[in-house]
């Protein structure tokens, strides 16, 4: 039988520039989408990415989990 609660989860990935910046050469919200261990990182993910929008590596906060 498979459990109620999945171990991992998809999440997104938002750039936090893009959301605060209105000044950019493209309009928009660089987001990835990708999937952590419930287990392992239970707090918030952050990862340094690279936002198209802005043209450069930044901050990528989890947002909101994708239920499948």
């Amino acid at each position: 039988m498979a459990k109620s609660k999945d171990i991992r989860v998809t999440i997104n990935l938002e750039c936090i520039n893009c959301a605060q910046n209105d000044e950019k050469r493209k309009k928009g919200i660089s987001r990835y989408t990708t999937q952590k261990n419930r287990r392992n990182t239970p707090i918030r993910l952050e990862l340094k990415k690279f936002c198209c929008y802005c043209n450069k590596h930044t901050i990528h906060k989890e947002k909101k989990k994708i239920k499948i």
